[in-house]
């Protein structure tokens, strides 16, 4: 019997199924970074997903982060995100749309869905002649009536 560790390792990721549907060869070491995508709740930047990654399998190597995310950008699975700050994030493409809220104070990123949002834009679109196909949103704030924390790595 396996115990939750190693089920954990055999159970495939959602990203990981995702790549294989795509015909991506996946390796141990593409399985591993597939994996820390897949359990970050956070939207990581490459630095951090190779210093998690290197915590499962300190064999890997910086290089073969890089170019796995470039390899799951290319092939859609992943989506390279830029808040602002100098560092390209990274999140799984998921199929629910979803907008984010930035905390300028500590660079806490959150997530949320808006109904009025998505009516709102379709209605500009439809005003200015145009069929929409795509967007991101991006707010960026301060928190208000909440001690503040500084910022992570400031």
């Amino acid at each position: 019997m396996l115990s939750n560790e190693q089920h954990h390792i055999k159970s495939p990721t959602r990203l990981e199924r995702i790549c294989v549907q795509k015909g991506l060869k996946m390796t141990d070491q593409r399985r591993v970074i597939s994996r820390v995508l897949s359990e970050s709740t956070d939207h990581p930047d490459v630095e951090q997903v190779y210093r998690r990654a290197a915590e499962i399998d300190p064999k890997i190597s910086i290089a073969t982060v890089y170019r796995t995310m470039r390899l799951f950008e290319e092939a859609n699975v992943i989506e390279r995100l830029d808040f602002g700050d100098g560092r390209a994030r990274f999140e799984e493409n998921r199929d629910e749309h979803h907008h984010h809220m930035i905390d300028l104070q500590s660079g806490e990123v959150i997530e949320f869905q808006s109904l009025d949002i998505e009516a709102l834009k379709e209605k500009i679109a439809r005003e200015l002649g145009y069929e929409l196909i795509g967007h991101r949103l991006e707010l960026y704030g301060i928190p208000v009536n909440r001690p503040t924390k500084p910022r992570s790595g400031a």
